[in-house]
């Protein structure tokens, strides 16, 4: 943390006397020692979710594309790893992506996308097309709709919680999420439909994509990408299962959009924690050309193309989002380690 301030005002001070485009090109310049940073992005909405306290309005992105456009070059993934891989990546180049497939993805960051005429990739859960729900969202929208100022979950093993203010309220949310986050599937889809049978409010059917959308985002020039078909974490499922997952999600896009799906994000996206290396192998079997992981780090021509590291700086002020840009592009990414058992 104490370097990381410390790079912020070495960095803050070099922009007072150096033009900004011309330090980020030193950093990321252009041919075989180019640094690609890809940007994760997952919910675009009409304002703040003050329960969440999650920054991804509709203004702040605006402000992002602005940025983005004004300081670094966005390129479309497939244009970038290529470029990449033949030592033509320009200066300062950028990629956006998506992950999960909401649905405010195509009713409100495509206009922006469109407004400032950049691409996008958007890695869809496939399973939730059409009126699902991932887990988390559930969770979120239960405790966001439950009424009074306690929450008695002790019949499910999860505690009492104060839910009398806002912020009590979200600390709840957080910590019944995170004694969830790392069960299987089975069992974080068994304590989802306990949880609503318990507090049996009205959830919204219209949270993720529609097949119709994701057409509308492939006919718009955007890259549809693979992202599973429930979202697991694919470390804790059996090499059969974690493939399944895989290929299903892939095989549902495709016949979505009529073309192939090239590019995969890894759920959660932790090397080691949420995917391992033998995972990377199925997506080469399954065809897919590389994958991104969640790991903070910038993209050179010396990394795996299976574990690409990407990032978010949701800020709202220009010289916090470049510097935290820039602070990205320095950064080593780690990887997943090839067990000595496989």
């Amino acid at each position: 943390m104490e370097s990381a301030l410390k790079m912020t005002k070495l960095l803050d001070n070099c922009l007072g006397t150096v033009p900004l485009n011309a330090l980020l090109s030193l950093i990321s310049p252009a041919g075989k020692n180019a640094r690609l940073s890809i940007l994760i992005y997952h919910r675009v909405q009409e304002k703040p979710d003050l329960l969440v306290g999650d920054d991804g309005e509709i203004a702040i992105f605006d402000s992002h594309l602005s940025y983005l456009t004004r300081h670094f070059k966005v390129l479309p993934l497939d244009e970038a790893i290529q470029r990449l891989n033949d030592g033509t990546l320009p200066d300062r180049a950028a990629c956006i992506t998506f992950d999960d497939g909401y649905a405010d993805n195509a009713e409100i960051a495509l206009p922006l996308l469109q407004k400032y005429g950049v691409p996008a990739t958007f890695f869809i859960a496939a399973g939730f097309i059409g009126g699902g729900m991932m887990w988390n969202d559930r969770i979120i929208e239960i405790v966001r709709r439950a009424p009074g100022n306690a929450l008695d979950l002790s019949s499910l093993g999860l505690g009492n919680y104060d839910i009398s203010t806002l912020s009590q309220r979200q600390k709840s949310l957080f910590s019944i999420i995170e004694k969830i986050k790392y069960k299987s599937y089975e069992d974080r889809l068994d304590q989802d439909e306990k949880l609503h049978a318990l507090l049996p409010v009205d959830l919204p059917d219209n949270f993720m994509m529609t097949t119709q959308q994701i057409k509308t985002l492939h006919r718009a020039g955007m890259e549809i990408g693979g992202h599973t078909v429930t979202h697991p974490i694919l470390a804790q499922l059996e090499s059969e299962q974690a493939y399944r997952e895989i290929a299903e999600g892939k095989e549902i896009l495709e016949d979505c959009i009529g073309e192939p799906i090239r590019y995969f994000a890894y759920p959660n996206g932790k090397p080691d924690q949420d995917y391992r290396a033998e995972h990377a192998s199925m997506l080469k079997k399954v065809g897919f050309k590389a994958a991104v992981s969640t790991t903070w780090g910038a993209v050179s021509r010396n990394s795996d193309l299976f574990q690409l590291p990407r990032f978010t700086p949701w800020d709202n002020s220009s010289t916090r989002f470049v510097l935290h840009m820039i602070q990205n592009m320095l950064r080593k990414a780690e990887v997943a380690k090839v067990s000595s058992n496989s």
